[in-house]
């Protein structure tokens, strides 16, 4: 229940801090209708819940994502969160 809380929270400030330029973090129902290009992690990320967002999100542009949808993150001492990327 704590990592569902954790990607949801997650979510929300991602598509809360971002430009409109960056890759947006998308729904599991807006997910459906695109087409994966890979998956994207990052780990060790210091700080908060919202700085894990921003490394995905950098993380997927530089990837040519358009979007992408946070699969997991927990924190252990620092953040450690996962996304599969759409174009």
């Amino acid at each position: 229940m704590k990592t569902k809380v954790t990607i949801a929270a997650l979510s929300i400030l991602s598509v809360l801090s971002f430009s409109s330029f960056a890759a947006q973090s998308i729904s599991s129902e807006q997910a459906k209708s695109l087409q994966s290009v890979g998956t994207i992690s990052v780990s060790g990320v210091d700080g908060t819940l919202a700085d894990a967002a921003t490394a995905l999100s950098k993380k997927a542009d530089e990837q040519g994502a358009s979007a992408y949808h946070i699969t997991e993150a927990y924190e252990n001492g620092n953040w450690h969160a996962t996304a599969v990327i759409y174009k």
